[in-house]
This record gives C-alpha cells, structure tokens and sequence, in this order.
C-alpha cells in the first residue's frame, strides 16, 4: 500500500481595514454578535479579535464570516 505525503503551501496577502469592513458588515445586520458568531462556529471574543485585527485570519474563516454575513470583502489570493 503507497502512503500519502501532504505538501502545504501558505500565502500570506495584506488586507488593510478589513477588521473595519467585518465589523461595519456587523453592526448593519440586525442580529446579535452572539448570534452572527455562533453562525460562523466562532466565540464572540474571537470575533471581537478578528474585528480589531488582532490576530492572522485563516482564509476558511474570513469564507465563513462572508457567508454569515452576506457580503464579500474581496480578498483575493495571487496564485
């Protein structure tokens, strides 16, 4: 039986005032901070920290946040 190797590649892309931009896209939803980030399988202190751009958001999240909140932010990678 042939095993499997995993190669990962990692892009990395600036995306300046996108904390400001989830947190805008927020406020304008009717439903809570608690709601919209139980939507998107994410405490609201981890929301909070993405919003402050506190932390490196993964991609996977930032597709989660867009789809919860029905916007796109238009982050885009070069391949």
């Amino acid at each position: 039986m042939q095993t499997l190797m995993r190669v990962e590649r990692r892009i990395i892309v600036e995306a300046p005032g996108l904390g400001a931009q989830i947190k805008a896209a927020r406020e304008s939803d009717p439903r809570s901070l608690k709601d919209i980030a139980s939507a998107a399988n994410m405490s609201s202190m981890n929301w909070y920290r993405i919003e402050a751009e506190e932390q490196t958001l993964p991609e996977e999240t930032l597709r989660k946040i867009e789809e919860v909140l029905g916007v796109d932010f238009g982050v885009v990678f070069d391949d």
